[in-house]
């Protein structure tokens, strides 16, 4: 498929949600992992008997955590894209983290496709707003505009 028919194929869809992927629980352990990870070993995240008596009640999830979860509910999603070779992560324009995730919690991904841009070298620029959301709550934990380069 070419460049050209995938546009018109994805401009129809742009301002839309494209995906919204299964609850996922995240853990006491990922926390900790991550904490390992990136040592940041912040007491809100792993001391759970200081963080009971903190301003959540429990540990919170790291908000590059909460992020770091994009690619595991996008590799969710049906919509891939004839003729392509590779895509690959790009970067993000702006992430925002408004309402911290408490251990135990499960979030979801509702996806947004938010611009598609004929580049050179037979490449698009596909930018989606991820809202990540929290089971029983109004406001995101976060908001993330991401950006894939498609080669063709």
């Amino acid at each position: 498929m070419s460049i050209e028919s995938v546009l018109k194929e994805l401009k129809p869809h742009i301002g839309k949600e494209v995906f919204v992927s299964d609850w996922k629980q995240v853990t006491q352990e990922q926390i900790n992992q991550f904490a390992d990870s990136t040592g940041d070993h912040q007491w809100i995240h792993v001391d759970t008997e200081k963080a009971a008596g903190g301003p959540f009640g429990r540990t919170i999830a790291h908000g590059f955590l909460t992020l770091s979860h994009i690619p595991f509910f996008s590799y969710q999603a049906p919509v891939k894209i004839e003729g392509a070779k590779m895509s690959i992560n790009y970067g993000l324009d702006k992430v925002r983290f408004l309402n911290p995730v408490p251990s135990g919690s499960k979030i979801r991904d509702r996806i947004v496709l938010s611009g598609v841009e004929e580049k050179t070298g037979d490449r698009l620029l596909i930018r989606q707003t991820h809202t990540i959301e929290m089971e029983g709550q109004d406001k995101p934990a976060c908001v993330a505009e991401v950006l894939a380069m498609v080669f063709f």
